[in-house]
Order: C-alpha cells, then sequence, then structure tokens
C-alpha cells in the first residue's frame, strides 16, 4: 500500500513495551496508584454534575483510561471524564435523554478515529487560542454556576439548565440556605487551597473528601444533624462490574433522524475531546521531553468513546491535570495509566458504600475548584492586552459558551475568527499603481535601485496573497486607470491566488486586452504561474508576457511600444 494513503496508528503502549524493565514498572506503579487515587474524587463529581450519577464517573475513568492508555498516541496520557464536558453531557441529557448522549458519544468516537484515519492530528493544533481560552473560561464560569444548589444546600429539586435562569432560580430560594451544607463547602474549598503549602504528593481533593466525610458522620452521629445531603441520599451507589448495554432509541424516532439531530453535538464533543487530549499531550511532550504520535492519540481517543456508552459511560479525553500528576510521580509509560484504572476498577467493586457517604457540599467544593484552575483568568487578563481582534474572538466565544452553549459558541468564534484574519491579511496587503518611478529593494544583498517606467506604461504592485477580500480592492483600483498603453501587473510578494483572484484579474485582463492595451505579468512565482495556467490566464495574456522579473517586465513594455 502507498504510505501516503495509509493509517497512522502506532500506539505508544507496543514501542515502550520492548526496552521495558523492572525500575520502570516500579515507578509506573507507584505513579499509577497515586494518580487513580487523584482520579477518584474527579471521576464521581463530573459523573454527578454532568447529570449522571458517580456510577457512570468511576466506569468512564476505568473503561476510557484503560483504552486510552492502551491505545493511545501518548506515553504518559490519563484519559477520563474532564471538566470541559460537563456542561455539554448537561444539555445533551436534558433534551435527548440519556440514550440521546450514548449515541452521541458513538458519533463522537467514529468522527475522532475518522480524523486520526485521514491524518487530521496536526490541522486540530491550529484551532485559534482565543477560542481554546474564550471556551475555557466560559466552561468555568457555568461549572461553577451548576455547583451554588449544593454548595449552600438549597435542595432545589430542578434547577433550570440556562444559566440566566439559573441564577434566577439560585436567588428565588436564597431562603433556603443549609448554613451547615455552606460551611462544609468552604471548607472543603479551604482544604484544597491550602494542602499544597503541606504537601505536594496527597491531593487537596482527595483529602477535603475524607475529612469532610468524616465530619459528617460524626455529626451525624452524635450531634443529630442529617440536613447535609451525601451522594448515596441522591443516588444509587456502585454494586459491581458495569454491565454492557445497548444505547436506548425514542420510541417516536428512527436510528437515523436520532444521529441527524445528534450530529451537531457529536461533532462538539469530537473537537473538544480532539483539543484537549491533543493540548495535554503537547504540554506532557514539553516535560518528558518526547515526541505523541497526533492522529493515533485521535483513533485512541475515538476507540475509548465508541466503547464507553455500551457500559453506560459519558464522553471522555485526556485529562491535564491527571497527566501532569502521572509525570510529577514518575510515570513514563502507558502501563502507569493502567494502574490507575485497576486503583478505580478497585473503588468500583469494594468502596461503594463509603463513597455514598461523600457529601455534595464537598463535591461541589471540589468542582468550585476546578472551575478556577479552568478559567485561565490569568491568561484571559494577558490577553486583553494583546489585539483587538483576539479580545473580540475571546470574549465572544466566552459569553456565548456561558448564555447559549459550546457548539454555537465554536462556530461562531471560528467563522469570527477566520473574518479577522482574514481582515487582518487584508490590511497587511496593498496594491499600488505606479507610472513614473519603482523602487526595486534586493533585501540587503545589494542597494536598492529606482527604474524609470517606459512612457504610456503603469505598474499595479499587489504586494502580498491575492484572495477574495483583496481581489475586490484590486478591481476597484483598476477601474478608473489612465489610458496607458501597456499594463504590468507585478506580483513578486504574491504567494497564492484564490479562485476570485483569478476570476478578477482574468476580467481585468480581458477589459484591457479589449480596449487595446498590452498586459504584462511580472515576478510570478512557480506556484501561482501554476494557477494562472491552469485557468487560461497565460495563454490570454502569452507566454512571452508572463516574466518573472521586473527588470524583464520593463524591457518587454519598451519593445512593445
Amino acid at each position: 500500500m502507498d504510505s501516503r494513503f495509509s493509517i497512522d496508528f502506532r500506539p505508544k503502549l507496543f514501542s515502550t513495551l520492548k526496552s521495558y524493565n523492572k525500575t520502570q514498572f516500579s515507578k509506573d506503579l507507584m505513579a499509577g496508584i497515586i494518580v487513580g487515587i487523584v482520579a477518584i474524587p474527579l471521576a464521581i463529581a463530573f459523573g454527578i454534575a454532568s447529570g449522571v450519577g458517580p456510577t457512570e464517573g468511576l466506569v468512564t475513568a476505568i473503561i476510557a483510561g484503560l483504552l486510552i492508555s492502551v491505545f493511545g498516541g501518548s506515553k504518559v496520557q490519563i484519559g477520563g471524564p474532564t471538566g470541559a464536558f460537563i456542561v455539554i453531557i448537561y444539555g445533551i441529557i436534558q433534551e435527548f435523554g440519556v440514550g440521546g448522549l450514548a449515541i452521541a458519544t458513538i458519533m463522537a468516537g467514529v468522527i475522532l478515529v475518522l480524523m486520526g484515519i485521514f491524518r487530521l492530528g496536526s490541522v486540530i493544533k491550529f484551532m485559534p487560542y482565543p477560542i481554546i481560552v474564550g471556551f475555557t473560561g466560559g466552561i468555568a464560569i457555568t461549572i461553577f454556576s451548576t455547583q451554588m444548589n449544593d454548595l449552600f444546600g438549597m435542595n432545589i429539586a430542578d434547577v433550570p439548565a440556562n444559566f440566566i435562569d439559573k441564577w434566577i432560580c439560585y436567588f428565588h430560594n436564597i431562603g433556603n440556605i443549609n448554613w451547615w451544607a455552606f460551611a462544609v463547602g468552604i471548607l472543603s474549598i479551604l482544604i484544597i487551597v491550602y494542602t499544597p503549602r503541606f504537601s505536594k504528593k496527597i491531593p487537596g481533593s482527595l483529602l477535603a473528601i475524607v475529612i469532610m466525610t468524616t465530619i459528617c458522620w460524626l455529626l451525624e452521629r452524635f450531634a443529630g444533624i442529617t440536613s447535609i445531603a451525601t451522594i448515596g441520599d441522591l443516588y444509587t451507589l456502585p454494586s459491581g462490574l458495569p454491565e454492557w448495554r445497548i444505547p436506548a432509541i425514542p420510541e417516536s424516532e428512527t436510528i437515523f433522524s436520532t444521529m441527524q439531530s445528534l450530529l451537531p453535538v457529536a461533532f462538539t464533543i469530537a473537537m473538544l475531546g480532539a483539543i484537549e487530549s491533543l493540548l495535554s499531550a503537547m504540554v506532557a511532550d514539553g516535560v518528558i521531553g518526547d515526541r505523541h504520535n497526533s492522529n493515533t492519540e485521535l483513533i485512541g481517543q475515538g476507540i475509548a468513546n465508541i466503547v464507553v456508552p455500551f457500559f453506560g459511560g459519558i464522553p471522555a479525553t485526556g485529562a491535564i491535570a491527571r497527566t501532569m500528576a502521572n509525570i510529577n510521580n514518575g510515570g513514563r509509560t502507558p502501563i502507569a495509566g493502567i494502574v490507575h484504572t485497576v486503583v478505580l476498577l478497585l473503588v468500583l467493586l469494594l468502596l461503594g458504600s463509603l463513597v455514598g457517604a461523600i457529601p455534595m457540599p464537598c463535591l461541589a467544593g471540589v468542582l468550585i475548584m476546578v472551575s478556577y484552575n479552568m478559567s485561565g483568568w490569568r491568561t484571559i487578563r494577558s490577553m486583553c492586552r494583546q489585539s483587538r481582534s483576539d479580545i473580540v474572538v475571546l470574549f465572544t466565544t466566552l459569553i456565548l459558551t456561558v448564555i447559549f452553549d459550546l457548539t454555537i459558541a465554536i462556530e461562531i468564534g471560528l467563522v469570527l475568527a477566520v473574518v479577522l484574519f482574514m481582515r487582518r491579511i487584508m490590511e497587511n496587503t496593498s496594491i499600488s499603481v505606479i507610472n513614473d518611478e519603482l523602487e526595486v529593494h534586493h533585501d540587503g544583498e545589494a542597494d536598492d535601485e529606482r527604474l524609470t517606467i517606459p512612457p504610456f506604461t503603469e505598474v499595479f504592485e499587489i504586494d502580498g496573497p491575492f484572495f477574495f477580500g483583496v481581489a475586490n480592492k484590486f478591481e476597484e483600483m483598476a477601474r478608473n486607470r489612465s489610458n496607458a498603453k501597456i499594463r504590468i501587473i507585478r506580483m513578486r510578494k504574491v504567494s497564492f491566488i484564490d479562485a476570485t483572484g483569478l476570476h478578477n484579474l482574468e476580467i481585468f485582463i480581458s477589459a484591457s486586452l479589449e480596449s487595446g492595451h498590452k498586459v504584462i505579468l511580472s515576478g510570478v512565482n512557480e506556484t501561482v504561474y501554476r494557477s494562472l495556467n491552469r485557468s487560461g490566464i497565460v495563454a490570454m495574456v502569452g507566454k512571452e508576457n508572463v516574466l518573472d522579473h521586473i527588470h524583464k517586465a520593463l524591457t518587454r513594455a519598451s519593445e512593445l511600444q
């Protein structure tokens, strides 16, 4: 098979096993155990915040984490549920139910696999940074807003999904605050904030859960305080291995109509998963001095998201916080990621009753700190000192993510970024008309020189790419020119020309020839020449009038007088 069409699928697990040894296994084992412990509260919290439950969060971390480690393109990537998906998952469940979420996740997995097969891993990395910062900040604000009910212990049965309606609901129920629950949430946040000052090894979220679960148990047993809601009060606790299940399709719809409705959100899940996982892998590469395989990573992520819904799981991707915890504790191969899933599996099978005792305000505190760390407020502050176009894209994406949803935010953010990028190129591309003296720059190799333009000759100089935005500007400038006999179009700085540029250039040349003008093209590079030749413009002006340097063009103009 031609290598150009081969699938770039080379999981890191198999290449690292060739030189694996006991020393590295001991490091991976310790790193995997620590990362597994770190992942316990996050998997539970993300599952609950997404609108499913603690079991689904743990199942996702186990199955997706295992498959991403086995089939992924990074040595140290840790996969599982992440905060970025909370908003999307919650919205899908509200509109399409759990069955719709499963189908959307499978579709997203297929899209990710196709991205990897068609080698789009490197392309995904070019997502404009202001969009990434904008939707990440928007997601952080949304996650924060979803935790107010549990943090204040309001016990609102049906919290609205819309951001504005949600806060209106909170203010209407402000008199229902449970101060015991609020105290548990605040203490949890303080423990998470101050734990790194005493220990870098113990995750603050885990310590907060252990301490606050113990305190709440003591308050209930010895003080009779039973108003603090726990996971066990609200959710069915895990009791064994998850069972294989076929995603349910609404009876009123066919599988095709359901997939058609879910395609936009499935694409959003796939794009978000691709961006988050590849960014995480790139950060990890910088720390360990390695290079991940982007296409393999996308295929691994896709496989995980195809499989996990059949066990009741939710979308998963690479998690940068858990990946960095893996690196910092010595993990250097996918074995560490596999060990971390074993730790989570033991929690699922053996510690279900203890999971049920975790207070909901404590989990709210954990997620509030997750949202704070996601917010990137320092990055946003620094970007506010950059170009206005980047600021517009950033805050447009952020506001749309918060007020509407991530799908709309990414779509409009991308369109806005492209439009502003085109505008920036247009501003940097100039078109000038010269009919007396022409200044020729030699880029420091020799002194600049001034050339005299022959009589009845004018030079149209295009300085930059000749695409649709600039083509209209060229047409406007060419419309009101003098009746010179010869027109030289200088294209030495035209790096590419698109269909609109070719069309406008053809119209200009055709009109010039019909009015008796001679047209010469100067400074045409090979790429642009091929485009001009395919479009018939070379034949229109004649090959002898398509030249590679302005000296030759001016000499030709003198000959045509």
